[in-house]
């Protein structure tokens, strides 16, 4: 309440207003909703005025009053500056800084990530298993024209990539591997290297024999695999994590055989895609920045929309992804068998699934995007009523733009894209998607003509001790934020608030891995390296070590023989090397050298990756001597 409050002052000094009569209706609010007004009510009425921005006139939000004219009297004072007190309409050249005070102060808090009580989770829940009635009523709604339609697009984006996996899975070339996250069958990081259970899906395109050993020597340990048919697969373990008060994010984890092929299929994909000279443009898996600057672009010259998708990958029918894949047998098959087919819901009980995969499968982001980014020039195609070339995709290049369930489109064609897209299935989310003003959001960044209205979010609950080190991180990150926008007050009330925890808190660069305080004048130096001469600065600094999970035997030199592949430093888990002859059934070797130079000893960087592996259960913070910059 108090950081909302400094924040307000501030805000309405900038504005040339007064925030005491806002102040004292969240104050008494807030007294009586308790946090949910800060996280749920004040976000809705954010999302609200994000929406008049994009159509140009205020509209009603049963949750605050309306005053005389047309504008609602909580914040008044900062709406009036961007819309017409008598009619609503949105001014001429409305204020900027009173638009980023808006949205700093209605969404402020609507990420906190805080747990849901037990009824938001099992509302999330049943929502789960809604999608998944709602995607097997779209599969039948479909007629054979749509998924034609749908075929010749996909193949227009994708063949040459389609092509080049395809050929990979037929020659086996691929690299599986574990991650370091929870899997459904419990096993940990290391521990999945000892993995005994295939599938027979898996084996007829991943065969055990060149996937769960390091070469033919160890074909005894096959002996040991416990082989599933498909009726006795284990489904993936659908949870919650915290995402926001109002509700969580839902997850699924993967069996640990069925994420280890996936990794595959997704490097393969990789691969594929960064040598395609179009699609890097028109998708993004890594860098968000070219969705951000289209979005600030569009904010300006209104060419292009934002659509943001409702529970996006739980919407990707099972049934389009096997048509994109239908003219290449040995990818529709691989794509198909590193699928999960049934989903344990909590609640609900193993329900049998239509959608490709829930997050928390390595092929949800890839396939989505690709289904997504065909949808859109098929919306496109209709809207222009006469067929597409791939030349004429290239000439939309620097119009469309998918990021996951961030979507860049084009103004013109927007209507029939979301038609489009909701009749195969996905839902767009109105309240987050603008095309008609000069309001655009894409991955994290919001615009007004072409101003950056972005503002700060608390991620965390803020700290009472040094002990609580997560909240501490946090809010040494929010400091830093806030700092960098302006907000000098607020700044000075956490620095007092996070001086009381931290005994060492020096002033830093932002690239530091010290926990300080960002400032425009600069670093502190306390003293200097006795080798290197560089400054040193005494401050807290994140640790994170991973857990103690021992991994011997042949799991171990599997594990070492991938991670090399991985590298680049050997060509395949069929390299014969001097230490251990490696042949895959059927194939020559690649790499052919039996000398001792050929073969580079395992895990220079990172020695202990058989003792300790997985992700921290657990973040600490220890006072040292570090780089302030």
């Amino acid at each position: 309440m108090s950081l909302w409050s400094l924040v307000a002052e501030e805000s309405a000094t900038r504005c040339c207003t007064s925030a005491t009569a806002d102040i004292n209706t969240v104050r008494r609010r807030f007294e009586h909703e308790g946090l949910s007004f800060l996280t749920i009510t004040l976000p809705d009425f954010g999302k609200s005025i994000q929406k008049w921005l994009d159509l140009g006139q205020v509209g009603i939000n049963p949750s605050f009053s309306i005053g005389r004219g047309r504008l609602p009297l909580f914040l008044g004072g900062f709406v009036s500056r961007v819309f017409n007190r008598d009619t609503g309409v949105l001014l001429d050249e409305p204020c900027i800084d009173a638009i980023i005070a808006l949205r700093q102060l209605t969404l402020m808090f609507g990420k906190i990530e805080l747990p849901c009580t037990s009824q938001r989770e099992l509302h999330a829940m049943q929502n789960y298993v809604k999608c998944e009635q709602d995607v097997r009523v779209f599969d039948m709604d479909l007629s054979q024209e749509d998924l034609a339609d749908f075929r010749r697009m996909s193949n227009m984006l994708f063949s040459g990539i389609f092509t080049q996996m395809d050929r990979d899975v037929y020659y086996g070339e691929m690299l599986p591997k574990h991650g370091p996250g929870s899997v459904a069958d419990g096993l940990t990081s290391n521990g999945k290297y000892q993995m005994r259970t295939w599938t027979t899906r898996l084996e007829g395109v991943f065969p055990s024999y060149e996937y769960l050993i390091p070469n033919h020597h160890f074909t005894d340990v096959l002996n040991e695999v416990n082989v599933l048919e498909p009726g006795a697969e284990m489904p993936v373990k659908v949870i919650s994590v915290p995402k926001t008060l109002k509700t969580p994010r839902i997850i699924a984890m993967e069996p640990s055989w069925m994420m280890f092929v996936q990794q595959a299929l997704l490097r393969t994909f990789s691969s594929a895609f960064e040598r395609d000279n179009l699609l890097p443009k028109l998708i993004g898996f890594d860098d968000q920045t070219p969705n951000q600057e289209m979005a600030r672009q569009g904010s300006a010259d209104g060419r292009t929309a934002t659509l943001d998708l409702s529970d996006a990958s739980d919407r990707v029918s099972n049934q389009l992804v096997r048509e994109m894949t239908k003219q290449w047998p040995h990818l529709h098959k691989a794509i198909d068998a590193a699928r999960s087919r049934r989903a344990d819901v909590p609640g609900h009980g193993v329900i049998r699934l239509s959608k490709y995969a829930s997050m928390g499968s390595a092929l949800c982001f890839p396939v989505e995007a690709m289904v997504f980014t065909t949808l859109i020039f098929l919306g496109i195609q209709r809207s222009l009523n006469t067929p597409m070339t791939r030349k004429d995709i290239r000439s939309l290049s620097d119009l469309v733009r998918v990021y996951g369930d961030d979507l860049i489109v084009p103004v013109d064609h927007v209507h029939t894209i979301v038609q489009t897209l909701e009749h195969f299935g996905a839902r767009v989310g109105l309240s987050k998607s603008f095309w008609t003003g000069k309001f655009r959001e894409s991955c994290g960044k919001e615009y007004f003509n072409g101003a950056d209205v972005s503002i700060v979010r608390v991620r965390q609950a803020l700290p009472s001790t040094i002990a609580d080190v997560t909240e501490v991180i946090s809010t040494v990150s929010l400091r830093n934020q806030l700092y960098i926008a302006g907000y000098s007050g607020v700044v000075g009330w956490l620095d007092k608030r996070l001086g009381r925890i931290l005994k060492f808190y020096p002033l830093v660069a932002p690239t530091s891995s010290v926990l300080g305080r960002v400032s425009f004048s600069g670093y502190q130096t306390e003293r200097m390296h006795p080798g290197l001469h560089s400054p040193l600065v005494k401050g807290y600094v994140v640790k994170a070590k991973a857990p103690i999970d021992e991994l011997g035997g042949i799991p171990a030199l599997h594990k070492c023989l991938l991670r090399l592949e991985s590298g680049g430093r050997l060509r395949g888990l069929n390299s014969h090397v001097e230490l251990v002859p490696c042949y895959r059934s059927g194939l020559a070797p690649r790499f052919q050298s039996r000398e001792p130079s050929s073969w580079v000893p395992p895990m220079s960087q990172d020695e202990k990756h058989l003792e300790r592996s997985g992700r921290p259960k657990a973040v600490s913070i220890k006072l040292g001597w570090r780089s302030p910059f």
